[in-house]
């Protein structure tokens, strides 16, 4: 049971991880109509600013200054590219942001390297947040850090750690989550940006500058990916295809949510890490099933090969899966209103 407890929580972590890079593809498609093919690079960058800055100015100064530079590198391809190509309509957008995703990969490896950097987790969040303890006789108890050794070493019983870092992680995905609302929602800037999103010539009258509010939202969104670059480089991996690695995953997670709404890419995401984190470990197969179930399936029969297979090698195809299933279905995505 506190295995069960712990992968769940490694599953919010991990979806909340991924919300936190959706959301700004997310919010730069909602806001502008833009599909941004880059906004994983964005994403390796922030890894790559916070591993360059972790040594001179420490992690958690990192963790702002990082996704500001990203921000700005951003706010800068919006101005000089992006915008420049827009009039000739949404293939132009997707070519010049396709290109620049190739132009940061290898960018990221003159200078870094082909290989993994050393980006680890800080001294202070490193270790274990709670440890939790199946006790014979008394059932699921929690410690905080790393539990009784004494408890855990004795025979019938079982403990199972959560890591600091992972909680550190849910609790910043959160923050931006309940700031990004409250910004979109209750200040005098997201009415503005809502305004120029539905009528721009007439916020353009009133005297705002609504492609520098569209400049602002696109780096609003670069930035973004880089936070979740800055947080999830160092919980996992910071090399040049780590940009690659997400792509794919995080394009799922905005269609299965629905395309610009900020709301599905969390209930996707949420829900995609914990589908993911579960399959790993369950190591059940048709083959199984029917063995438990008394009609155990002969190596002859002409299905055994796919039959075999159990669901934990499927961890990484489930998601395309729903993927598939959602546009069959739902088209829009789960909580998805827009039209294009």
């Amino acid at each position: 049971m506190e295995t069960f407890f712990v992968f769940a929580l490694n599953g919010l972590s991990y979806g909340l991880l991924l919300f936190m890079l959706s959301s700004g593809l997310t919010l730069i498609f909602s806001m502008m109509g833009v599909l941004n093919f880059a906004h994983t690079s964005f994403y390796m960058l922030g890894a790559y600013f916070a591993y360059a800055l972790t040594g001179s100015i420490g992690f958690f100064p990192a963790l702002i200054v990082a996704p500001l530079l990203v921000g700005a590198l951003g706010a800068a391809f919006e101005r000089y590219c992006v915008r420049k190509v827009h009039p000739y309509g949404h293939v132009p957008e997707l070519l010049v942001t396709f290109g620049l995703s190739y132009v940061v990969l290898e960018v990221v490896r003159l200078i870094w390297g082909p290989a993994n950097v050393d980006y680890r987790v800080p001294e202070a969040l490193s270790g274990s947040l709670f440890t939790l303890a199946n006790i014979e006789g008394q059932g699921l108890s929690w410690f905080t850090g790393a539990g009784d050794a004494a408890i855990c070493a004795a025979v019938g019983n079982s403990c199972t750690q959560f890591p600091m870092y992972r909680g550190f992680m849910a609790l910043v995905a959160l923050a931006m989550l309940v700031a990004l609302w409250l910004l979109l929602t209750r200040t005098r800037i997201g009415l503005i940006i809502q305004a120029a999103l539905t009528h721009p010539e007439m916020t353009q009258s009133l005297g705002h500058n609504v492609p520098r509010v569209m400049m602002g939202v696109f780096g609003g969104g670069c930035a973004l990916a880089g936070l979740a670059g800055v947080i999830g480089g160092n919980a996992f991996v910071t090399e040049p295809n780590m940009a690659a690695s997400v792509g794919a995953i995080i394009f799922v997670v905005v269609v299965v949510g629905g395309m610009g709404s900020l709301a599905g890419a969390f209930l996707a995401s949420i829900l995609i890490g914990l589908i993911q984190t579960f399959a790993v470990v369950i190591d059940v197969s048709a083959v199984s099933v029917m063995e438990q179930l008394g009609s155990p399936i002969s190596f002859e029969h002409w299905a055994y090969p796919i039959l075999k297979i159990s669901v934990s090698p499927m961890a990484p195809l489930l998601p395309y899966l729903l993927l598939v299933l959602i546009l069959i279905f739902r088209p829009k995505g789960l909580l998805g209103t827009r039209e294009e």
